[in-house]
């Protein structure tokens, strides 16, 4: 590490097993606030649908809820699934965010349609030929922020001039081309599909043209990270969240089951080789454990920021966990910048 590493949080308002989505937008209410105070530097929001354990369908309304009841920490998406929208209307959205908490909204835009394919063709008949014009509609986004489009026959009110970020975010080589292409910050999804991650922030770096949007590459990864005060107690509570990827795999759409003692007699090997592909980016531990994974993760990532998603049954837990990965982090900051 040479230089200082900003951490924020990814929050995908799961529903935990026995609760509800106005319990949920309580915790994520909390959660928010906490790193708020803490310092954490972005919270974003991500969009899924026909998820009936995942409250945050409706991710823009969430966003802007979020942002209400926060001061410091900017809110976004991680992310929109641009081809589930028109540009235009994105635009519209994300204008009125960023008017109503100016220097504060991010945009983050992935090409997944964040469901299954029947969701898909009920949210947009046109979602796989959306999803081949990804790289248009972003330029065609880009075009309604800037104060050019005024002489456009359609234009973004009140988006129009408004600097708001945007970030591609993603999961394989075609997103780090497309970040790289048009000069845009880079967020890879470590957390679910880790598989690419280091090779896709190398192309991304090799290949990246500088715009008027970023002169130089920005990356940012995003972990599991479950933390607390031992050891022992971090490895507990992570087994919801490889109960989480159980169910996903399987197809079993439960909300976030709580820890167990062994995860041995709740899967096979098949489903434990799968449901270990997907957490490779998952970091558990006390607060030391995690200053010397995480300092390894990134002096070989070489990213420029960290997010972090911490799916843990207990609310007091996760809350606990997002203060000791904040302490973690700036303990890496005092000792090593």
């Amino acid at each position: 590490m040479k230089k200082p590493i900003s951490v924020s949080l990814l929050d995908l308002a799961i529903i935990t097993q026995d609760s509800n989505a106005t319990e949920t937008f309580q915790k994520t209410k909390d959660i928010a606030q906490l790193a708020d105070t803490l310092g954490y530097k972005r919270f974003w929001l991500a969009e899924h649908h026909n998820m009936a354990h995942v409250a945050s369908t409706a991710t823009v309304v969430l966003i802007g809820y979020i942002a209400s009841q926060t001061k410091n920490i900017r809110v976004g998406s991680g992310g929109i699934m641009l081809p589930n929208h028109s540009p235009l209307v994105v635009a519209e959205q994300f204008g009125t965010l960023e008017t109503l908490y100016p220097n504060r909204i991010d945009l983050g835009l992935g090409r997944a349609p964040g469901t299954d394919q029947p969701t898909a063709e009920a949210i947009r008949k046109d979602f796989f030929e959306q999803a081949q014009r990804f790289p248009q509609n972003v330029s065609r986004l880009q075009e309604y922020f800037s104060t050019e489009n005024a002489t456009g026959k359609v234009r973004a009110f009140p988006a129009e001039g408004l600097k708001v970020p945007i970030w591609i975010l993603g999961s394989s080589m075609d997103s780090a081309a497309l970040a790289a292409a048009y000069g845009l910050p880079y967020a890879f999804a470590g957390h679910f599909a880790p598989k690419l991650m280091i090779q896709a922030f190398e192309f991304y770096r090799e290949n990246f043209q500088p715009s008027e949007y970023l002169d130089k590459p920005k990356t940012m990864a995003c972990l599991n990270i479950i933390a607390a005060d031992t050891n022992e107690e971090a490895e507990l509570l992570s087994t919801s969240l490889y109960q989480m990827f159980l169910n996903l795999i399987r197809n079993d759409r439960k909300g976030l089951q709580p820890p167990v003692p062994s995860l041995d007699d709740i899967m096979n090997e098949a489903e434990r080789f799968h449901v270990n592909q997907m957490t490779a980016g998952t970091f558990t531990g006390n607060k030391e454990q995690l200053i010397t994974d995480l300092k390894k993760f990134i002096d070989y990532a070489r990213i420029d920021e960290l997010m972090v998603t911490s799916p843990i049954f207990d609310h007091q837990a996760k809350l606990k966990s997002i203060q000791i990965t904040k302490e973690a982090i700036d303990s890496l900051n005092t000792i090593l910048i």
